[in-house]
């Protein structure tokens, strides 16, 4: 009897162990079959995908992401682009023959030239766009074409294939300038109130006929800007007959900040806004050769005077007297010094608080490097007559050498590695905003 109850303890525990087994069973078999599932569809979505990319960009390799398509089209300013009118061309900016948006375009390989000689300008194909700037690109149109009458309108298109092109090359700068100025807007000076007052276009003079509003920028070809808009407006038939004291002394320009709140917001939006840049460090010495080394009844007792009490030890009581002889070194004492003993200047302001691009959204940015190239494309852009071309003299001391990258090397080596880097450091948003490469190899 006892033998006959231990076997039926023992057939229970028996089925209670197939039990536990045929539970466990079907609790691993789903998992191998789940995880299995799951990286069948994660493989078949990973080849629809590379499927789709080979379509979308054909001739791109995998590894090439669409950040690095993007990177690509962002650094592609052909600032300096040189193609002949048999090879491939870059797809124009405006009139696109090709559907697919400016943004889209694949990649190409340009032939490039160097930039203007005597110009530290970087070329726009060699900018190495970073992680957080890429992400912040923005595109936007060029130059709009204002339409001012039928004689004026004619005027401004190509009348040749070669015009044609040139146009198109110039108009691809135009879009790479303005999308770099966008992107570094976006990342620095984002905070910046939105409100445009009247100090904001203070700089800003206007034509009415041509619908044009451009920013004076000192040593930046400003003096010859003013004759083309004097022409424009028909205070005189050439530029060659103005004179440099009419041009600045004679109010025969309207300024921006003369017109009432609507009056100012009306030109902003449907005028072409011009903004024309140089090299910083050399504009900066262009200054300080103009107004410190010739004779000037403003600059020499106004910032001289101060310049020299504050910064030459044993000064003489002619210099105290008169404010003449400052010395580069001097000056750039002043300028770095946070407590300076008289204000900025117009002059040596940085362009980017000068013309408050990040407000304004400037329609076309030339460069002083290229200005006679550019100022011409713009006047046929905006329909002006076809005998008004940017005049290249010099009207201010035209015997003295003009300031170029030798020159400004010339003054810079007279200050400390450490003086150079503050002046660079002084001008930074200009370098950035406005793709100029670093003057010297010591900056970091």
């Amino acid at each position: 009897m006892l033998w006959v109850e231990c076997r039926i303890v023992d057939a229970l525990r028996g089925r209670r162990r197939m039990r536990a087994t045929a539970v466990k069973l079907p609790c691993s078999f789903w998992f191998l079959l789940l995880f299995g599932a799951g990286g069948l569809v994660l493989f078949i979505h990973l080849q629809d995908l590379s499927e789709m990319v080979q379509q979308q960009a054909p001739g791109v390799k995998l590894r090439g992401t669409a950040r690095q398509s993007r990177e690509a089209l962002c650094t592609q300013d052909s600032e300096g682009v040189r193609v002949s009118p048999g090879q491939d061309q870059r797809p124009a900016v405006e009139g696109l023959t090709s559907p697919i948006p400016p943004m889209q375009f694949p990649a190409f390989q340009w032939t490039r030239h160097s930039a203007t000689p005597g110009s530290r300008e970087q070329d726009m194909g060699s900018l190495r766009v970073t992680k957080r700037h890429r992400k912040l690109l923005k595109t936007s149109p060029v130059v709009s074409n204002n339409s001012h009458n039928s004689s004026s309108s004619s005027s401004g298109s190509p009348d040749s294939p070669e015009e044609s092109w040139q146009w198109h090359r110039l108009s691809h700068i135009q879009e790479a300038r303005r999308r770099l100025m966008k992107e570094v807007c976006a990342k620095y000076k984002s905070s910046i109130s939105r409100t445009i007052t009247p100090h904001h276009v203070s700089r800003i003079y206007v034509e009415d006929k041509y619908k044009l509003l451009y920013c004076e920028v000192p040593k930046a070809g400003c003096s010859n800007w003013k004759r083309i808009l004097m022409v424009l407006s028909g205070l005189a038939s050439s530029t060659h007959e103005i004179k440099h004291d009419a041009v600045h002394y004679g109010n025969h320009l309207k300024r921006l900040d003369s017109f009432d709140r609507q009056g100012i917001t009306q030109r902003l939006e449907t005028y072409t806004k011009v903004l024309f840049v140089r090299e910083p460090l050399e504009r900066l010495v262009s200054a300080f050769r103009d107004k410190f080394e010739n004779p000037n009844t403003y600059y020499h007792p106004v910032f001289g005077k101060p310049i020299i009490s504050k910064y030459r030890v044993n000064a003489s009581k002619v210099a105290l007297r008169t404010g003449s002889g400052v010395t580069f070194q001097e000056f750039m004492q002043y300028l770095l010094d946070v407590h300076r003993p008289v204000g900025m200047d117009i002059h040596w302001e940085p362009t980017s608080q000068l013309c408050s691009p990040c407000l304004l959204d400037y329609n076309f940015i030339g460069k002083f490097e290229t200005m006679e190239e550019e100022a011409n494309f713009l006047l046929r852009r905006t329909g002006a007559p076809h005998n008004l071309t940017f005049p290249s003299f010099k009207d201010r001391n035209p015997k003295a050498e003009r300031t170029s990258t030798h020159l400004t090397h010339r003054y810079f080596a007279q200050l400390s590695t450490s003086e150079r880097q503050r002046a660079y450091d002084f001008y930074y948003m200009d370098y950035l905003m406005f793709n100029y490469s670093k003057p010297f190899k010591d900056l970091y």
